[in-house]
């Protein structure tokens, strides 16, 4: 018999989340009125306070010495409510971009160290490329990755070279790019050029262009690509005909989510 998942509940990070969920009603808190208000011991509620603190949840008024929600509640706020925006206005984008290339196309964001497949619509006919939503690649060998590192916040490839420093970059085919001054070099380019391509390097068979998506604060928070079999499309028409689509095509979505273009 399987398991009722609120066997598995921890009461400490229950307790956490209650905290943060009581000031949903109140915009500061002190620690006596979240005990009486939660039925919890005040040296639960502080220890729970001070963790939120340390990690950015909950900040500290010095005059007052009430809580209210930290930046880190309004970032991950902000996120979840960009990739609904994401999303809603970009199903319409990969629709038509579809009917104009007659191949699949698709909406990626950069998750830690990964490229997640946020949404997509595929091409009609026997010879199409998949989807695979929800799942995640490595963004070095994928034009959708490659995009947000290349146009990301200038510590993107910092950030995420760190992980790699150590090791090997990860292979998934013959045409993966591996050399990490090469996969740099190559990186600036697609920042230059504003769209990369991945020719069989994330998969074989199968070919990629992929452009940035921008929110309102002019910083990419996703990218748009076409993925083709290799059999169809070639570099050249690849770079010749899609490019410029999924290009404009992000910029579509960009200006609907208040980027200025």
């Amino acid at each position: 018999m399987q398991r009722a998942k609120s066997e598995y509940a921890i009461q400490t990070v229950t307790n956490a989340l209650r905290v943060l969920e009581a000031f949903e009603t109140d915009e500061a808190l002190g620690v006596t009125e979240l005990s009486k208000r939660l039925h919890l011991h005040k040296n639960n509620v502080f220890r729970i306070l001070a963790t939120l603190e340390e990690k950015g949840w909950v900040d500290q008024c010095a005059q007052t010495e009430r809580y209210r929600l930290g930046a880190a509640c309004v970032r991950l706020g902000y996120a979840s409510a960009r990739t609904r925006s994401l999303t809603r206005h970009g199903r319409s984008v990969l629709e038509s971009l579809s009917r104009e290339t007659g191949e699949s196309a698709h909406l990626a964001v950069l998750r830690g160290v990964e490229v997640m497949m946020l949404d997509g619509v595929q091409a009609a006919g026997p010879l199409v490329t998949g989807l695979h939503l929800g799942g995640t690649l490595w963004p070095h060998c994928t034009a959708v990755g490659k995009v947000l590192l290349a146009c990301g916040a200038p510590d993107t490839i910092e950030r995420w070279d760190r992980v790699f420093a150590s090791r090997p970059l990860p292979k998934a085919t013959d045409a993966t790019i591996l050399d990490r001054d090469k996969l740099l070099e190559h990186l600036q380019q697609v920042h230059v050029q504003g769209f990369a391509l991945d020719l069989e390097e994330s998969a074989p068979g199968v070919v990629c262009a992929a452009a940035p998506v921008f929110d309102a604060t002019s910083m990419p928070v996703a990218s748009i690509a076409v993925s083709a079999p290799a059999s169809r499309v070639d570099r050249a028409r690849l770079e010749a005909e899609h490019a410029p689509r999924v290009v404009t095509a992000a910029n579509q979505l960009s200006r609907r989510l208040g980027a200025p273009l």
